[in-house]
């Protein structure tokens, strides 16, 4: 293709000169433009390929000589950032006479204005043509992936990879669509292949680690997540938290409420997010017998799911059997009770819950602390 590049430029310039002052006025364009792209000058450029393309509508000339003008000037703006013009240009050009850059440049015209329908369709032209283009391979499986085809993008590079298993930009967008296809022991393999290669960027230690702990490997969950957490310098909030709740699954109690509370700070005020954060924290004071940082922690978690029942049973509990305060423990209990009674369809588990809380509201000695037995 770029040998018939050279042979049109040749032609451009030797025979368009007899056809007229216009067909002079071509080629000094198309020469003067191609000296400014060699010293990077595309503001310049731009303005000799545009010029040398109203005048080849002017000119008699063939298909081919138009269309290779219309790559130098898609080219221009393409290094310009108008990747509209680009596209424009490029799309009513027939595949046979794109070079694999011009291609190149046309898939990806689209996917920088986020046409993620028109990327994959040319990408896709594009690999038909040139399935060893690993760079390109890549970005079409990333994005079937991004549009929710996970399974064409695992399909994508993995056909690439029956000839080339080693391409980390094919092997990386094979792990992600993996794991969001939910295939997480598949996804852990591969992002251990990329570690393997020598990727330890964080987005591939996150990832491994969640897909780890999808699997309850939580043993090597916790490393990877704790090894991206450092490699965001403790900055990443849902890193944090995940590897917090890890920790606490782990029994790793201690390090997972520094990790839980890094994850609040960093994370307030997500709601969402802080409703499992402060429950997780509750559990983990409970189960290391911190009683008041735990009901600490729950009241905190009302403040964002006020609805939660299981929540009021477990304060009221801990008032009752750990703390010295019944009059707080019969205020949670009628908490839990106003709400558990409006159940439809309560579990056997609610229902015994209820059962418990209206058991001891009843008791004449109610005003005391107890001891769990």
């Amino acid at each position: 293709m770029n040998r018939i590049a050279t042979l049109f430029s040749l032609v451009l310039l030797t025979v368009l000169p007899v056809r007229g002052e216009d067909s002079d006025s071509l080629a000094v364009c198309l020469q003067r433009g191609d000296s400014c792209m060699q010293q990077y000058n595309t503001f310049e450029a731009l303005k000799y390929y545009q010029r040398a393309y109203e005048l080849g509508k002017t000119v008699v000339g063939t298909k081919a000589e138009d269309y290779y003008i219309s790559t130098k000037l898609a080219d221009c703006y393409y290094k310009r950032g108008n990747y509209f013009q680009c596209s424009e240009l490029l799309k009513n050009t027939p595949e046979d006479s794109l070079s694999h850059e011009s291609f190149r440049q046309l898939a990806y015209s689209y996917k920088k204005q986020d046409d993620i329908g028109s990327f994959i369709y040319w990408a896709s032209q594009l690999v038909n043509r040139y399935p060893m283009d690993g760079e390109v391979v890549a970005a079409l499986s990333q994005a079937y992936t991004s549009s929710d085809q996970p399974q064409k993008g695992i399909v994508c590079g993995m056909t690439y990879c029956q000839k080339d298993s080693t391409n980390m930009m094919v092997n990386r967008a094979l792990a992600d669509a993996w794991f969001v296809n939910r295939d997480f022991s598949a996804a852990a393999k591969w992002y251990e292949r990329l570690m393997q290669q020598g990727d330890s960027t964080f987005n591939t230690l996150y990832s491994a680690g969640l897909s780890y702990s999808m699997i309850k490997d939580l043993d090597r969950a916790y490393t990877y997540l704790r090894d991206a957490l450092f490699l965001s310098q403790m900055q990443h909030a849902n890193c944090a938290w995940r590897l917090g709740v890890v920790c606490v699954d782990t029994k790793r109690f201690e390090e997972g409420l520094g990790y839980l509370e890094l994850a609040t700070q960093l994370l307030l005020p997500d709601t969402t997010t802080m409703k499992a954060i402060t429950l997780s924290k509750g559990e983990a004071y409970y189960l290391t017998e911190h009683y008041d940082k735990a009901v600490e922690a729950w009241k905190e978690h009302l403040a964002y799911n006020p609805s939660s029942i299981a929540t009021y049973y477990n304060i009221a509990s801990a008032y009752y059997y750990y703390l010295p305060d019944g009059q707080l423990a019969k205020t949670y209990y009628e908490k839990f009770l106003n709400l558990a009674r409006k159940e439809e369809k309560p579990t056997q588990q609610l229902t015994e819950m209820i059962e418990k809380a209206e058991m001891l509201l009843r008791s004449t000695n109610f005003g005391k602390s107890k001891t769990k037995k």
